[in-house]
């Protein structure tokens, strides 16, 4: 819509305003290997844009899906629907997600960020090689079958010569599949000491007679003494880092 709102300008406005030259903002030069570079008014549009996705793109292609997930089913075993709060949760997987994400980082600013602001990549080469560090953290954090079955799905049953092959548009759904499954397969193993102590407690509860009584009442304390007794927040933040450089 920005786009269009420059385009209809420059019909607006009179002859004499870009006698000399073109609307800077519309400026495309064409470079002698056969590229186009764009004025920087047409940059920052593209930018802006693209900033709208940022959002999907830092939950979808990070390691975000993962860390919340498990941090939401650690709250939902211990029992507490509200604490920690949605938003502690949320910050903590951003801070998470950073930590883990830094390595990436460094090597889009070295590889792409650094030498587009030093004039040395034009904006689609940028793109290009700032790309190939995600694609290559995602491609060691999915599994072959879920590779497999979105590159069936894409219509390329022989699949790709190697992975740098891979298009974004099969690697992204395929990690994010591998995702939900690894972060479930962590819930499950933490959900499982909470739940022998739910057990327990309704089994003494039974055999006193206590029907009536609610066995979470009496299992939340208990629950609580002993995930701060084994330092429970440590180990699970301190796995779910862990868990995106063990292969």
């Amino acid at each position: 819509m920005r786009f269009l709102a420059l385009l209809a300008l420059a019909w607006l406005l009179p002859e004499a305003a870009f006698a000399e030259e073109g609307l800077k903002a519309l400026t495309v030069t064409t470079e002698p290997g056969g590229g186009q570079t764009y004025s920087l008014s047409l940059q920052v549009l593209f930018v802006m844009t693209a900033l709208t996705f940022l959002p999907a793109a830092v939950m979808m292609m990070t390691a975000f899906t993962r860390i919340i997930i498990v941090l939401a089913i650690v709250r939902q075993a211990i029992g507490l629907m509200q604490a920690p709060s949605g938003q502690v949760l949320i910050g903590l997987s951003l801070f998470l997600t950073f930590f883990v994400m830094t390595p990436v980082f460094d090597t889009i600013n070295d590889t792409a960020l650094q030498p587009y602001l030093g004039d040395k990549l034009t904006l689609q080469q940028a793109a290009v090689e700032g790309s190939k560090p995600l694609h290559t953290f995602m491609l060691a954090q999915t599994r072959e079958p879920d590779l497999a079955l979105f590159t069936r799905l894409s219509g390329r049953e022989d699949g790709y010569e190697s992975p740098e092959q891979i298009p974004l548009s099969v690697l992204v759904p395929s990690f994010v599949t591998s995702e939900l499954k690894t972060a479930f397969q962590i819930g499950f193993l933490i959900f499982i000491p909470f739940l022998i102590i739910d057990l327990v407690v309704a089994s003494v509860l039974m055999s006193m007679g206590m029907m009536m009584l609610s066995p979470m009442i009496i299992s939340l304390p208990f629950k609580i003494m002993l995930f701060v007794l084994v330092d429970g927040w440590a180990l699970v933040v301190g796995t779910l880092a862990s868990s995106f450089y063990v292969q």
